[in-house]
């Protein structure tokens, strides 16, 4: 039996599937209206960052690190200039 979710934007029923390329959403429209409320900060996230949530400077430079070499080991060329 398929997983049925609500749309976000209008509360429609949309069958979570490769047959639904824009969920969870129910089509385009419904798509661009939830990031036309985020663009316009309608929709925000709500939690505060707290400082145990934080990086430090040494742990934001390793992950930066990490992810330099990741891409850089990235055959895609949409990664590469």
């Amino acid at each position: 039996m398929p997983t049925i979710v609500k749309c976000p934007t209008c509360q429609a029923d949309v069958v979570w599937s490769e047959q639904s390329p824009n969920r969870p959403f129910c089509s385009k429209r419904c798509q661009l209206i939830d990031l036309g409320e985020w663009s316009f900060e309608n929709n925000k996230i709500s939690t505060a960052i707290t400082s145990d949530t934080q990086m430090n400077a040494e742990d934001q430079q390793e992950m930066l690190e990490d992810i330099e070499a990741m891409l850089a080991q990235s055959e895609d060329t949409f990664f590469k200039q």
